[in-house]
């Protein structure tokens, strides 16, 4: 074992350390990769599901997908599809063939090898609001745009919480930093400040190889070590209706050359950019993702790939995307329902249209959030700090949405429905009788401490006492935990030859001018 490989097996630092409940600021539930042993809800009969896959099926024949970029259409043309113009149409057998070649279920494994999570199966894995190019929290108490000083702070708090398993896109643009080089930077700090699975923007060919190069400077892999299965990720979203441009398909076909994991998401909003009927844009957006799939599978055959979901509706009153409704919910079952029938893993989202984190911004987020689990979703995007319709990221956000995936992950702990002679626990009924309590038996005192979920944000006291202490609102709560987590944040170890190639890779990549730019 080399030296670089033994630091990166060690552990981070306090902050989200794996081997302990949590750092200073909180006492949180351990690192681990939750898994749902719930039977998903499926909405659509057996019928329903053969409709909606035949509908997509004759979308990608007859009506086809516009591929914007030209090696793209080059090399679904040499597998045999019809290439008119920018049109591209492929036959069933054609994207079935190639949907059966994708895995059902595979790894990630970042620089640190103890944060490797699983994509599939019933795992369901929960990451960081990404993309936001504005900023709240109760300090500032207005929108702002975000910096990278804020963009890191939400780095810290992704890689502090046990229940964020990765690291998604910018957790708020840092437009301080010019587009040129911004992934420079922001992939540093990515990569100092966390030690769980990275993400790349497939936002042109520069910033592809650059973050893909850091990535692996930054686990100590020697390029084959990276080729040989993902170390990182990336999610392109189609130009809804029937699209994907230029640059995401060709950050999808670099990553998939180099066997990394892909994650294709249409953003199909129900009465804009798709049908207004469920069953309909959901077809829509399985054939937009389902093309790129094939895309992947013909260049890489057996390359990770799982489909996303992002089919939500519009309010038909001002235009605006809507989030966390119960049609928001119902696609995203189906949904689910249709990556079980090509054996994909799935992608949906922890979403709201709330713009402060208030009431609304958690009901929808819940909605969101507890669909993904019914739909037998794997990877949950966006699962902490998301407001605005993804136009502002907020730290009380964040915490906030925390305290909801910890408990998420409690339900699904196996503890819950234990049905040994211990849980059964008759002995102790029969010690209580009927005029006894259970507060005082042996079996609660030897299991009071870890019997129940302990909320690290709720407040349950009564009214009274809770006035007495301050009568302090759920967000404030969170905004003082954001300030204490991000005074007590520790970065996890990294070898310090390996930060230095880091950093030098970064400025030599400035040097030479980043990433071209419209401006």
């Amino acid at each position: 074992m080399t030296q670089a490989t033994s630091k990166r097996r060690r552990g981070g630092g306090r902050a989200g350390n794996t081997s302990r409940r949590g750092g200073g600021a909180i006492q949180q539930m351990p690192w681990h990769l939750p898994v749902n042993r719930d039977r998903p809800i499926e909405p659509l009969t057996p019928e329903g599901v053969q409709a909606v896959h035949n509908a997509a099926m004759d979308i990608l024949e007859n009506i086809g997908i516009e591929f914007l970029n030209h090696e793209a259409r080059d090399i679904m043309k040499q597998a045999g599809c019809t290439v008119d113009g920018e049109n591209v149409r492929m036959g069933r057998d054609f994207v079935m063939e190639m949907v059966a070649k994708a895995p059902s279920q595979f790894d990630i494994t970042p620089r640190n090898p103890d944060r490797k999570i699983t994509i599939g199966g019933n795992h369901i894995l929960f990451g960081n609001v990404s993309s936001p190019p504005n900023y709240w929290d109760m300090e500032t108490g207005r929108k702002v745009p975000g910096t990278r000083e804020m963009c890191a702070n939400f780095l810290k708090l992704s890689q502090y919480f046990n229940c964020i398993h990765f690291v998604g896109g910018y957790p708020v643009e840092p437009v301080d930093v010019h587009a040129s080089v911004r992934h420079l930077d922001v992939l540093y700090d990515k990569l100092t400040l966390t030690d769980k699975v990275p993400h790349a923007y497939s936002l042109g060919t520069e910033r592809v190889e650059d973050v893909m190069e850091m990535v692996r400077i930054a686990g100590g892999f020697s390029h084959e070590e990276f080729d040989a299965g993902p170390k990182m990720y990336t999610n392109i979203n189609s130009t809804s209706p029937l699209k994907h441009d230029i640059p995401m398909l060709d950050g999808w076909m670099r990553l998939a050359r180099r066997n990394q994991g892909l994650i294709v998401t249409p953003f199909t909003l129900a009465g804009a950019m798709a049908p207004v009927t469920m069953a309909g844009a959901v077809a829509q957006s399985l054939a937009e993702g389902l093309s790129a799939v094939a895309l992947a599978q013909w260049i890489n055959p057996g390359v990770a790939c799982a489909i996303g979901t992002f089919t939500s509706n519009v309010d038909m009153k001002s235009g605006a995307p809507a989030f966390g409704t119960p049609e928001y919910m119902r696609a995203t079952q189906m949904t689910g329902q249709l990556a079980r029938f090509y054996d994909l893993p799935m992608r949906s989202s922890g979403v709201c249209a709330a713009n402060v984190p208030d009431g609304q911004a958690m009901w929808e987020t819940s909605n969101s959030l507890w669909a993904s689990v019914q739909s037998g979703t794997n990877m949950v995007y966006h699962a902490a700090g998301w407001l605005e319709g993804g136009l502002i990221a907020s730290p009380e956000k964040f915490i906030m949405d925390c305290e909801v995936l910890q408990q998420i992950q409690r339900y699904m702990d196996p503890q819950l429905w234990a049905t040994t002679p211990d849980d059964l626990a008759v002995e102790t009924i029969a010690e209580v009788g009927p005029n006894g309590h259970f507060f005082g038996t042996q079996h609660t005192q030897d299991r009071y401490t870890t019997a129940f979920y302990q909320p690290f944000l709720s407040d349950w006291r009564n009214y009274e006492a809770w006035e007495v202490a301050g009568a302090v609102w759920t967000p404030e709560r969170a905004h003082g935990l954001y300030k204490q987590i991000i005074e007590e944040f520790e970065a996890p170890e990294m070898d310090v030859a390996i930060q230095q190639e880091l950093a030098e890779f970064v400025e030599r990549r400035k040097a030479e001018g980043g990433a071209p730019t419209d401006f």
